[in-house]
């Protein structure tokens, strides 16, 4: 855990602090000095000396920004493509899988809407099957019947670590041994836990996983990486290449780049990914676990605390609970809440059935207020949001 002193300068370090008290950074952290100097820096430099001429001249800094991710989530350099967001990133794994008819794909109740989206357009597309996991009792995946729904006609289990609507972590460790068991790919969401969490993909188990730099990790926007497991980087093709991920060696003949790299494309946004690694880098000195036990202790405060409103409730699923609070309050908008809010310059935003279609309508909601804290939140600042929203009860 961090000490009194360490939030301190941590709340130093980041300007946002002073002027809103930010509970969005499963939205869009605020980022620290060191990210927001390190990508100005870089755009002034393309500003005096040309664009193709600052990133040689960064190049540095560039490769820097691959050993920083890698040794985040405990992988290889190798294994890291950086690319445009999170979003992209789990797409160029996803569409890359040859899928054929009759196969199925695995999910979970609370999988997101981009997700599910691209799972239906295959499905449309290839003849695939999409099939939801059931929970267990305490609300994530039950590892049991996935266990159970296993054939050799799965080719692709698919799981949020940590959902956009809520404190739910899943089991993505244990839902991975049953990937290995099986053979099957292996796809893991990783938007909301990389930086709120401690991420090891050995431990995990996954073929690939995907993940941002603007939320917890605390870096820009514009920005996010992929990591694909080595022993299986030429089993899947790009579903696009350029120049970057290929090389054209013949009039009719290309050869793809054998490492992770072959998922990116020339052009990138250098500043984003110089930030991205300052930000890997700033997160492995705070201290991930210590990060995470602060951010998750703040969480679950205000969960005890909403619950203490007449009419408050939590909606957070899950054996472990992480930094997400999802809650509503009886009678009022959850929409209404989020602008009572922004009028004291507290963040936070609305989830709605939309995002998490399956897990959203088989509880009943339509919308729930999302509080997301990090490390560098007070407790006084959780107190603050209680007290407005307990003026609305």
């Amino acid at each position: 855990m961090l000490t009194a002193e360490q939030v301190r300068r941590l709340r130093e370090d980041t300007p946002g602090c002073r002027e809103v008290i930010h509970f969005n950074n499963a939205g869009a952290a605020l980022m620290p000095r060191p990210v927001i100097d390190a990508t100005i820096d870089h755009l002034k430099l393309e500003s005096r000396i040309g664009g193709y001429e600052a990133a040689d001249a960064a190049e540095e800094f560039i490769e820097g920004a691959y050993d920083a991710v890698a040794r985040l989530i405990g992988a290889e350099r190798d294994e890291i493509a950086i690319v445009e967001n999170a979003t992209r990133a789990w797409d160029m794994a996803f569409y890359s899988i040859p899928f054929k008819p009759g196969d199925r794909i695995l999910t979970s109740m609370s999988e997101y809407a981009s997700n599910v989206i691209s799972f239906l357009q295959v499905a449309r597309r290839s003849g695939v099957t999409v099939e939801v996991v059931p929970n267990d009792e305490h609300g994530q995946m039950s590892v049991a019947a996935l266990r159970e729904m296993m054939d050799d006609r799965v080719r692709l289990i698919a799981v949020s670590h940590i959902p956009t609507n809520g404190g739910l972590i899943q089991p993505v460790a244990e839902i991975g041994k049953v990937a290995r068991e099986a053979g099957v790919f292996y796809l893991v969401d990783a938007c909301q836990s990389v930086g709120q969490v401690p991420i090891d993909v050995r431990a995990i188990g996954c073929d690939m996983l995907s993940a941002t730099s603007r939320k917890y990790l605390r870096g820009p926007r514009g920005v996010g990486f992929l990591y694909v497991r080595r022993e299986i980087v030429e089993q899947i093709e790009p579903v696009f290449l350029d120049l970057h991920a290929a090389t054209w060696v013949a009039p009719d003949r290309y050869e793809i780049r054998g490492d992770a790299r072959r998922f990116e494309n020339w052009e990138s946004n250098i500043a984003g990914k110089i930030g991205m690694g300052v930000a890997a880098a700033y997160a492995m000195a705070v201290g991930v676990e210590a990060g995470s036990a602060r951010l998750r202790s703040l969480a679950e405060m205000l969960r005890q605390r909403i619950c203490e409103i007449p009419g408050g409730a939590v909606h957070d699923l899950g054996v472990e609970r992480g930094g997400i609070v999802s809650f509503t309050l009886d009678g009022v908008d959850p929409e209404a809440i989020k602008q009572r809010l922004a009028a004291e310059r507290i963040n936070v935003t609305v989830s709605t059935v939309a995002s998490t279609r399956y897990d959203m309508t088989a509880r009943g909601l339509e919308r729930v207020v999302r509080a997301s804290p990090h490390y560098y939140n007070t407790e006084e600042e959780v107190d603050r949001l209680v007290e407005v929203v307990a003026s609305m009860a």
